[in-house]
């Protein structure tokens, strides 16, 4: 059975780390998993991380002084990761752990990569207030015009995903920003994507972390990348219904 490495990049989310990893290893049971948090806070997140280590013997932590930012996070992350199947999600809940065990059952099918979507039948965008869709809305649109790695995607922008070890080895990965998928999409190796949906949730804590500078930092990203991006050649690009999903996830048990 293959092992997942999901990294979560933390800052300030004392009152969602513990939660979300209970919520992880209930999805995950019988499956092999380590949680990676990279954490750059300037709250008591890292003491919190650090009882949850203390309780669950699959939950890692870097804590960052020096550095920060939620793109080199991800990268520290994926370099200290152990599983065949790397996963990037949020702290905040916002992405619900229970999804998990569906990407795991899309891996297992032999996908390269796996995108959760808010856009296909069966997901929901409802986590979002009106002004949050409307910036999500464009920020899709204008990577899917400049970037011809995104067109076939549902749900570019979104900072859900997993796919195999393979399809980083080698990539000149270099975002900014938060949109890291965007990066591995535009820079990796892959032949076929699975879209499965899912419910994008409202925040329980905290606050968010959107603003100007990460619209900035986007749209700089976007950018970079039509200059550097891979042309993928023959990607196939598949969207699972609700019913092929649990069809597939009864397989795993």
């Amino acid at each position: 059975m293959s092992t997942i490495s999901i990294v979560v990049p933390t800052y300030n989310e004392e009152e969602n780390v513990g939660n979300l990893v209970n919520q992880i290893d209930y999805s995950l049971r019988g499956i092999d998993y380590e949680v990676i948090f990279v954490d750059d806070s300037t709250d008591d997140t890292p003491k919190r991380i650090q009882t949850v280590m203390e309780e669950n013997p699959h939950v890692r932590m870097k804590h960052r002084e020096t550095e920060k930012g939620l793109a080199t996070a991800v990268l520290a992350g994926f370099a200290l990761a152990k599983g065949d199947y790397l996963a990037v999600m949020d702290a905040d809940l916002q992405h619900p752990p229970a999804i998990l065990r569906s990407m795991y059952a899309v891996m297992e099918t032999g996908a390269d990569f796996c995108i959760p979507s808010r856009f296909i039948p069966g997901g929901s965008d409802g986590g979002l207030g009106p002004y949050r869709k409307l910036v999500s809305a464009v920020a899709r649109y204008i990577g899917k015009i400049a970037l011809p790695s995104l067109r076939k995607i549902t749900d570019p922008t979104s900072g859900l995903f997993m796919f195999r070890r393979s399809v980083i080895e080698g990539a000149d990965l270099r975002p900014i920003g938060w949109k890291i998928m965007v990066e591995v999409l535009a820079m990796g190796s892959y032949n076929t994507v699975v879209e499965i949906p899912y419910r994008f949730q409202a925040r329980p804590a905290g606050e968010s972390k959107l603003s100007s500078k990460v619209t900035a930092e986007y749209l700089k990203q976007v950018a970079d990348l039509m200059k550097r991006g891979k042309k993928q050649k023959d990607t196939t690009v598949i969207r699972w219904s609700p019913r092929k999903l649990k069809s597939e996830l009864e397989k795993i048990g």
